[in-house]
């Protein structure tokens, strides 16, 4: 009778993903504020305290829906949509009027990663278009379209490593060598997983070190700077997109099955 209340048994980047959107909930809460410049809200917007809440409120219950069972695939179908309203209103209006600006092409491809992370997970809850509320959004054609989409959204994420290679540098550890090869190298590998992917070439394989790198980012970029000042919000709010970025990555790449 209350086998609705039960914490769903789930893979890790699914977990990720409900745990990272729940904590950028609590963020806006506390601030009431949005996700800084992952949900670049102009501050022209009424009632932005007000709304800046609401969005809050949806990422933490859509976070918390994630883990239960009987609301995960209402909740990452929620999620999806919700992270398709930042594409639409949020990212593509600046990227429209400059084209030419890499930093906006960066920010569509950061927030397509976390509408794809919850379509494919939508559509790995609902293996069976019968079961699910929208059909072609469900089972192989939902994942296939999160695949795609997920690999598209990689190409200019890797190219902002190259035009931002300093930016980039600098994230990376003091204790590496060669930090701005780092900025280079990962920028690749972020641009060869999209086109693994996208043409098939070992793309369970692409997915997989694609889903690692961005770990390693929220692991070694971000956590330490958690640590080191655990009052700051851009640090923590870094964080939790960077895991949900991550989570992202590993559903995609659960979802490609492996070469026989």
């Amino acid at each position: 009778m209350l086998s609705w209340v039960k914490v769903r048994v789930i893979e890790p980047g699914h977990l990720v993903l409900a745990l990272s959107m729940a904590g950028l909930g609590i963020l806006s809460l506390i601030h009431r504020d949005y996700a800084m410049d992952w949900q670049p809200v102009p501050a022209w917007v009424p009632w932005r305290p007000e709304l800046a809440s609401a969005s809050g409120t949806l990422l933490l219950l859509s976070g918390i829906g994630l883990l239960l069972r009987r609301f995960a695939t209402t909740s990452a179908l929620v999620l999806s949509a919700f992270m398709l309203s930042w594409v639409l209103l949020l990212r593509l209006p600046p990227l429209l009027a400059a084209p030419t600006k890499e930093f906006y092409w960066l920010g569509l491809g950061e927030t397509t990663v976390l509408m794809c992370g919850g379509l494919g997970l939508f559509a790995s809850l609902c293996p069976q278009a019968s079961d699910a509320r929208i059909p072609w959004l469900a089972g192989r054609t939902g994942q296939h379209a999160a695949r795609f989409l997920f690999a598209i959204a990689l190409l200019p994420i890797g190219l902002s490593h190259t035009i931002y290679s300093d930016a980039t540098a600098a994230l990376v550890p003091s204790w590496l060598p060669v930090r701005l090869g780092w900025a280079y190298l990962t920028g690749a590998g972020h641009i060869a997983a999209g086109l693994g992917i996208l043409f098939g070439v070992l793309p369970r394989l692409a997915a997989t070190l694609e889903a690692g790198m961005m770990s390693a980012f929220t692991v070694l970029v971000w956590a330490p700077k958690v640590i080191a000042d655990p009052t700051s919000r851009f640090s923590w709010t870094a964080f939790c997109v960077s895991a949900a970025l991550s989570g992202c990555a590993w559903i995609i790449a659960h979802s490609i099955p492996a070469a026989r």
